[in-house]
């Protein structure tokens, strides 16, 4: 049980699916989240801000005997949303129904979800920005009244049937929070921003793993691939298996911080966290254009990938990491990414010098 990262994600949010460093869910991630998942906000790690909050209206909707407020619950991939979800259903005793947005394209599908609810029931609908506009009207009305009104028939001799629904507490997840219509915002009771994790965090979060895999671990090795994991439960978990997979056929099976380095190199996954894509964009972006400023397209075309990719997967890590800028003449890379690649940066007014006055020589 030990942590919470199994947030079904789009592709374009969070990544090729195959990437080790990516925090979208596959298959074998699912299967191994289902059994790390905690079971209690006690057992969750890190967010501590979201789960006081979160431990203070659920305690309160208990004591009154009422469903709890609806929870809107936004941050990256990765971090731990469905998990809480899962866990708001078991403090509050009640079952839980799991969709998405994605999948609710018609008015129709939402009202056979809601009308199907049991009392108390919570309901967690992943990625809800990507809801169609006609079931997200009507949930406003679920939300905010615990009714809605079923469209019977077309044209001139439609009729709309009003249909009350139990009380239930809707769970919300987003990746984007700032594509959520303010209507819709508003009627969520509790909001939480899940931040990343701080390495310490990580730590706890590889170890509570490593004792449910029954992987041996050192302080220092989980040191190592939290150091890596990009401030990502999800991708936390994701290396250890694979170091210790690396262990159990180069080594003893313990996990040492040389053998997660070692094994980490293997992946292609840096002291930083960058993998093949990260250090391909930095290094087109350094070597071939001088550390920039350069257009996104052509960037995008130098490392061989579509400008998507390289606009939402690569760069928001690189740019959290302060390795990568956007500026208005175009990406410009930081002296933080010179100095990460080894390289030196060009003169100002010097041949190449894509810098000056941005970052200066």
């Amino acid at each position: 049980m030990s942590s919470h990262w199994d947030d079904a994600t789009d592709e374009t949010a969070s990544g090729p699916a195959d990437r080790l460093v990516g925090a979208s869910a596959d298959g074998e991630d699912q299967a191994v989240e289902a059994a790390l998942r905690p079971k209690s906000l006690d057992e969750f790690v890190g967010q501590e801000r979201v789960r006081e909050q979160l431990d203070l209206v659920l305690k309160a909707a208990l004591a009154r005997g009422a469903t709890a407020d609806h929870v809107l619950l936004s941050g990256a991939p990765g971090l731990g949303k469905t998990t809480l979800s899962m866990i708001i259903a078991a403090e509050m005793g009640a079952p839980i129904r799991i969709t998405s947005g994605p999948a609710i394209q018609h008015a129709g599908d939402l009202a056979a979800i809601l009308s199907s609810l049991q009392e108390g029931e919570v309901l967690f609908l992943d990625e809800i920005h990507r809801m169609s506009r006609p079931a997200e009207e009507m949930l406003y009305m679920a939300m905010e009244d615990f009714r809605v009104d079923v469209i019977v028939g077309k044209g001139p001799g439609a009729t709309a049937i009003p249909l009350e629904l139990p009380p239930f507490t809707l769970v919300g997840a987003t990746t984007r929070a700032g594509l959520l219509p303010p209507p819709l915002r508003d009627r969520f009771g509790f909001t939480a921003h899940m931040e990343f994790y701080a390495p310490a965090e990580l730590e706890r979060v590889i170890h509570r793993s490593a004792q449910l895999l029954d992987v041996e671990i050192e302080a220092d090795g989980a040191a190592e691939i939290a150091g890596r994991s990009r401030g990502t439960p999800r991708i936390a978990n994701r290396l250890l298996r694979r170091v210790r997979d690396y262990a159990q056929v180069k080594a003893d099976g313990l996990i040492t911080r040389d053998i997660a380095a070692t094994a980490l190199k293997v992946y292609e996954v840096d002291e930083r966290g960058l993998d093949r894509l990260d250090r391909a964009v930095l290094e087109a972006l350094l070597k071939l254009f001088g550390g920039g400023p350069v257009g996104l397209s052509t960037l995008a075309v130098a490392v061989g990938e579509e400008r998507e990719t390289v606009e939402e997967v690569a760069e928001p890590f690189l740019v959290r990491e302060g390795l990568l800028a956007r500026t208005p003449r175009g990406r410009v890379a930081t002296p933080a990414a010179w100095a990460h690649l080894g390289l030196v940066p060009p003169q100002a007014g010097g041949p190449g010098s894509g810098q000056q006055g941005l970052f200066g020589a």
